[in-house]
């Protein structure tokens, strides 16, 4: 009997090019920045990037985003190197998506928004998170609804089918109505039963995890807690919040792993994830997770403040984390705070950069490596320090020294 072929079920990697621009309000070091953070999000998507597309305009063309030279330098490249998608850098509106579909026929074009919630997507985990993500890309999906039936204009009517003269794409706008409603409708009571659950560990303090996406929250979440938590070198890695209960000299607190944020998140997502950014909203203390490591990271730190700022939990006490100190390497002046260095630095050592963020930050600033256990015990004495105070606001009379806690079910939650 003759041996038959084996027939390969793998699926091949889809392949990618990025495009970005240069323009007065991003430079080419920022947009390669960018870009290389695209790049990032598209692997963790799944992604293959085979090029990069780069074009200097004051402002992105209305219509194809890129110019119409550079336009039909992409259209050349990819008549000789066929790829699966195009993804631009910055949300594109409905019109340039229509443009660009025209112009790359067969192929699928997305934006930065576009690209996190297909990640988001993937990375769901709980009932809550999923329908989080579903309506948020219900809501990007509303306005571009056009470019999809723009070739059905047919009117069509009769008994049981839409009313006369009814388009189909009436129809469709109707119908993500109606599931945007359904999934707001759902959420809402999700959201009640989440917040009867904060309300039961409001007799706790709340302490919570922030910081830019794979700065190392998960990580640092199983160092502090002792406990198993999904970690994963990959943006977006975990976007379910994760709720532990933690002992530091006999006081009790809870400790939440929250998402990670990220440059140019989509507001959708942002309005869709309010219960899992009420966490952050009502939690006591914050600690702030950076990633030392990057040669960005104050510029990582501005985006998760604006971040915070926008969902009104920015004025909290907050612990300042510089994680992944194995990995810190010396940058140039241009790298850097200018208030760290002179003109005539070439160079910053990491002594001068605890200096100087210890002086901007009188307290609460902590230098660690979570995957190394360096520091740690010095983080925990500074939790502590915060939880204690903040413990002893709300239980003036507790006796530390009887060891008395509260009532508390469930050693670990999965929101």
């Amino acid at each position: 009997m003759q041996n038959k072929p084996l027939i390969s079920t793998t699926k091949p990697q889809e392949t990618a090019i990025l495009v970005g621009l240069i323009s007065q309000k991003q430079n080419a070091e920022k947009t390669k920045e960018y870009l290389d953070e695209l790049a990032f999000l598209a692997e963790t998507s799944g992604v293959k990037t085979m090029k990069v597309f780069v074009q200097r305009l004051n402002y992105a063309d209305q219509k194809t985003f890129v110019g119409k030279g550079k336009l039909e330098e992409i259209q050349a490249w990819i008549t000789i190197n066929p790829v699966d998608t195009i993804i631009f850098d910055d949300e594109l509106s409905p019109s340039q998506v229509r443009n660009l579909e025209k112009a790359f026929e067969n192929i699928k074009v997305l934006d930065r928004s576009l690209l996190i919630l297909n990640i988001f997507s993937q990375r769901a985990q709980s009932d809550q998170a999923k329908r989080q993500v579903e309506l948020a890309q219900y809501k990007y999906l509303l306005p571009r609804l056009t470019r999809m039936w723009s070739h059905l204009s047919k009117q069509k009517g009769g008994i049981g089918m839409r009313g006369p003269g009814e388009k189909e794409l009436e129809t469709d706008k109707r119908i993500v109505q109606d599931r945007i409603a359904l999934l707001k409708e759902k959420l809402e009571k999700i959201d009640k039963q989440s917040a009867t659950r904060r309300k039961e560990r409001s007799q706790l303090v709340r302490v919570a995890l922030v910081g830019y996406t794979n700065v190392g929250k998960s990580t640092l979440m199983q160092k502090l807690a002792k406990t198993e938590v999904f970690a994963e070198n990959k943006l977006f890695a975990t976007i379910d919040s994760t709720v532990r209960k933690m002992v530091l000299g006999n006081i009790p607190f809870l400790i939440t792993d929250t998402v990670g944020f990220i440059r140019k998140l989509p507001t959708t997502l942002i309005e869709s994830f309010k219960s899992t950014l009420d966490e952050i909203r009502e939690a006591d203390i914050l600690l702030h997770v950076v990633d030392i490591s990057h040669d960005s990271f104050e510029e990582q730190i501005d985006v998760v403040n604006a971040t915070l700022a926008d969902i009104e939990a920015k004025d909290k006490p907050t612990v300042i984390i510089f994680n992944k100190l194995d990995q810190f390497k010396p940058l140039s002046v241009e790298g850097l705070d200018r208030h760290l260095a002179t003109e005539e630095d070439l160079k910053i050592n990491l002594e001068r950069l605890k200096t100087g963020y210890l002086k901007k930050n009188a307290e609460n600033v902590v230098f660690i490596s979570a995957t190394k256990n360096e520091n740690i015990a010095e983080l925990r004495d500074v939790i502590f320090k915060l939880v204690k105070e903040k413990h002893f606001e709300i239980y003036p009379n507790w006796d530390a020294a009887k060891n008395v806690f509260y009532e508390w079910q469930d050693e670990s939650e999965v929101n």
